[in-house]
């Protein structure tokens, strides 16, 4: 329950968050995510004699007025226990709200890739059940969610995990020719793992994909690159190295000449 405070200091608190946001969504390189992330580091490193509560308090403020960015940041904190105690319901509660308010945000627009991400994330949820919130596991829901966010929004990792659940009987049935279409969507996109899904499925082919091993070495290279610092450099690293141990050395020597000609293009991503 949200206690009485004193509202010429929230109302100046929130004015605060709103004028961040609105500094920070121009920056077009930045997604909004990110800029959801700048502005809770800005507002972390404030200051002024503005405490914790009352910036938490300005968030709520700004998310019952409808502030996509505000809504994701609070989402962010609930579901990672960033400045508040972790809590998965309230987290999708967040996420759920932005879904249901912007379904049809324009795809393009400053704050689609926070609906489309809101849209994964409530997939997740309801792929894995909240039972302490009394939301069930429900699989087709997920898919629903994933699918919207992949298609309409054309986001990157929706469209990743996509071509994941086209790789086995559990998700949306084998369909490795349906993997690869969504893998390619997201790669092009500068996905790094979907890049190195790709890559594999390219290099060795599979039925209806005639293996195609420059090419494939090619994007396992470009993700090898692109992922290095991240979570997912292992399992790459690992399809790259066998890969290139399978591969001809003329095979070896195009890939990276291919690779180092197209890998430049995702620098901005």
């Amino acid at each position: 329950m949200r206690t009485i405070r004193d509202h010429s200091l929230i109302s100046v608190t929130t004015a605060v968050v709103l004028a961040l946001a609105a500094s920070i969504l121009p920056v077009h390189a930045q997604t909004a995510a990110d800029a959801a992330l700048n502005m809770a580091n800005m507002l972390d490193g404030a200051g002024g004699g503005v405490s914790g509560d009352d910036l938490l308090a300005a968030l709520e403020d700004a998310a019952e007025a409808g502030q996509p960015m505000a809504m994701w940041q609070l989402g962010t904190m609930y579901e990672n226990g960033e400045g508040v105690d972790r809590d998965p319901a309230k987290a999708f509660g967040y996420f759920a709200q932005i879904a249901n308010q912007h379904a049809d945000a324009v795809p393009k627009g400053v704050e689609a890739d926070i609906v489309a991400q809101s849209f994964v994330k409530v997939g997740d949820y309801y792929r894995e059940g909240l039972p302490d919130a009394g939301i069930p596991a429900d699989a087709e829901r997920s898919h629903a969610l994933l699918l919207h966010a992949a298609t309409y929004f054309g986001d990157a990792d929706a469209q990743y995990r996509v071509g994941l659940l086209y790789m086995s009987d559990d998700g949306l049935g084998a369909n490795p020719l349906q993997s690869a279409r969504w893998f390619s969507l997201a790669a092009r996109k500068g996905h790094c793992p979907a890049q190195a899904q790709l890559g594999e499925l390219l290099f060795h082919g599979v039925e209806g994909i005639e293996a195609q091993p420059v090419e494939g070495l090619m994007w396992l290279e470009i993700a090898h690159q692109r992922c290095a610092t991240t979570a997912d450099a292992g399992w790459i690293d690992d399809m790259l190295n066998k890969a290139v141990a399978a591969a001809a050395p003329e095979q070896q020597l195009e890939a990276t000449k291919l690779a180092d000609t197209i890998a430049p293009q995702f620098a901005g991503f």
